[in-house]
């Protein structure tokens, strides 16, 4: 299944030869007007297949047709390529891993950032920017770091004809770029605490076949990096971020996770311990790690003599922390929530919460019909609704309900004839289409509920779904039944390298080896004389484990 999901949707679908007439002059139309290169040939085929199954292309003034041509449960890979391109969140590009990430997908990573970057700033950090661009030796400087990103590292070998005289690495992650620095700023304890945050993009040459959002090559983030005087304020707020992240998920994207520590061989390279934010895609039975907190201890510290001078004149080494999440929740939002018809958006971070559509019926008063939406519009944004009419004329009614839930749009409004005559308009939901009338007089009250009861509802159904596919074992059998029956696993463990790297072993297959995705920080107390699953050594910890992305 990882391989179908990571599929191109250049490779995904074929050509469609029953396009009308009007759709093969649209696309011809479309290529003349971008000069697309050869491989811009396939998305285009994939545009006409879709044109001819639209039950709309009979219309001439329509050029595109909507609709998705596989299922969510028949074939996930398909059907996530197909969803993040027909709703417009990505463009695929030349680069294969690289994606164009179209203003529907950027304004859901905004809503993401304004939300964290108001919430670490009330804890004091700031924000910066440093260099895109490593030098190998600090970026070879701490062993273990290096080899944990050598095979992504992507380098800069040559300026234009003339090879450089010594390569230049393009961030994988900034610590080997920041904490040069960091030494120079730090000399006192007075200089104590540095918090200090960057958004901007990493480069990761992975091996694997990308996927958009999910694993790509470039993708954006924002990575946090600080230094401290003692261990107890670093691992203070290495929980304070990680509650932080937990909140973008639930909160903001309706996906429910699970707060844990990563076992010694899935922690960050270099560090002391890393602390991360589960997700689980159902449909899949895969995990995603959502985001991670770190805690460097004073490995970095050491590595670039960070170090200050604390209030008895004593020489002290500094504690560090870093954090980072990635456009990565674009994807794992997309995976739970989506449907057959497309997206389905959380309307804390939907683009636009409500669409406002004109039903014209025969002779009646366009005029009319269109003050009525802008009416309506005006009264939900004075609300402070991010609200968006659609009065195209071009497009029908039905086309245009289709495109609006193919990009998630919680909430639609339809008015027409009779709405007019009764003061009222019709409201549609997008996460299960139920309709009701709603009386002008009660519009913005009834709108605001509706959309925090979708919300909530996202979370509800979302959270029941992951919930049922965790599964509690004791033995190795019945971690491998679980396993293969798609679900997460929660078992003793006794916290040992080797039994993981047995377990990842004994689980390869096809579909990926199983390996611990957390140890949950609210841990379940373990039954006297209970043994590990994979050892029957004594266990220490209830682990979490799974197949993951």
């Amino acid at each position: 299944m990882a391989t179908e999901v990571a599929g191109e949707l250049n490779d995904a679908l074929k050509i469609d030869k029953s396009a009308t007439p009007d759709m093969v002059h649209a696309e011809q139309k479309h290529k003349k007007e971008k000069k697309v290169k050869e491989n811009e040939k396939s998305k285009k085929a994939t545009k006409a297949k879709m044109e001819a199954k639209s039950a709309g292309a009979k219309d001439s003034k329509k050029d595109t047709g909507l609709g998705l041509t596989v299922k969510k449960k028949e074939n996930f890979g398909e059907w996530y390529s197909e969803v993040v391109v027909q709703a417009e969140l990505i463009e695929y590009y030349d680069i294969s891993g690289c994606y164009i990430l179209r203003p529907w997908s950027y304004a859901i990573w905004e809503s993401i950032k304004d939300f964290f970057d108001a919430e670490i700033k009330r804890i004091g950090v700031e924000n910066a920017y440093f260099p895109m661009f490593v030098s190998q030796k600090a970026l070879t400087q701490e062993k273990n770091h290096i080899e944990g990103f050598a095979p992504e590292v992507a380098w800069v070998t040559k300026s234009g004809d003339t090879e450089l005289e010594l390569p230049i690495a393009i961030r994988p992650t900034s610590e080997t770029v920041m904490y040069p620095i960091f030494a120079k700023w730090i000399r006192g304890h007075r200089d104590l605490p540095l918090k200090l945050n960057q958004w901007c993009n990493i480069v990761r040459w992975e091996f694997k076949h990308p996927t958009p959002f999910i694993r790509s090559r470039e993708f954006l983030w924002q990575e946090g990096h600080t230094a401290f005087a003692s261990k107890s304020e670093a691992d203070e707020e290495v929980l304070t971020i990680l509650e932080f992240y937990r909140r973008i998920y639930e909160e903001l994207l309706a996906v429910p996770v699970i707060k844990g520590i990563k076992s010694e061989v899935e922690k960050f390279a270099g560090g002391l311990y890393t602390t991360t934010v589960e997700a689980y895609i159902p449909t899949t039975g895969r995990g995603v790690q959502g985001g991670t907190s770190h805690c460097l201890g004073q490995n970095f510290a050491e590595m670039f003599d960070i170090s200050f001078e604390d209030e008895k004149g004593e020489r002290k080494k500094v504690w560090q922390n870093s954090w980072g999440l990635t456009t990565r929740t674009i994807g794992v939002m997309v995976m739970i929530h989506g449907d057959d018809k497309g997206l389905v958006l959380p309307p804390r971070v939907a683009p636009v919460q409500v669409i406002v559509i004109p039903v014209p019926y025969k002779d009646i008063d366009s005029n009319a019909l269109f003050g009525a939406c802008t009416h309506t519009s005006e009264l939900l944004r004075k609300a402070g609704l991010r609200v968006k009419e659609d009065t195209r004329d071009n497009y029908s009614p039905g086309w245009k309900y289709s495109h609006w839930e193919l990009k998630g749009v919680p909430l639609r409004i339809e008015i027409g004839p009779r709405d007019l005559t009764n003061k009222q308009v019709r409201v549609v939901r997008r996460d299960n289409f139920a309709k009701e009338d709603v009386p002008l007089s009660d519009l913005v009250s009834r709108v605001t509920d509706l959309l925090e009861d979708i919300q909530s509802s996202l979370l509800e159904k979302a959270r029941k779904e992951r919930d049922s596919c965790i599964v509690t074992v004791n033995t190795w059998d019945e971690f491998v039944a679980a396993l293969n029956d798609k679900k997460m696993v929660l078992a003793p463990w006794c916290n040992e390298v080797e039994v993981e790297e047995d377990v990842k072993a004994r689980t390869k297959g096809e579909n990926g080896a199983a390996k611990t995705l957390c140890m949950p920080l609210e841990q379940n107390d373990l039954p006297e004389g209970s043994t590990c699953f994979a050892s029957g050594k004594p266990a220490k910890k209830w682990a979490l484990w799974g197949r993951s992305y």
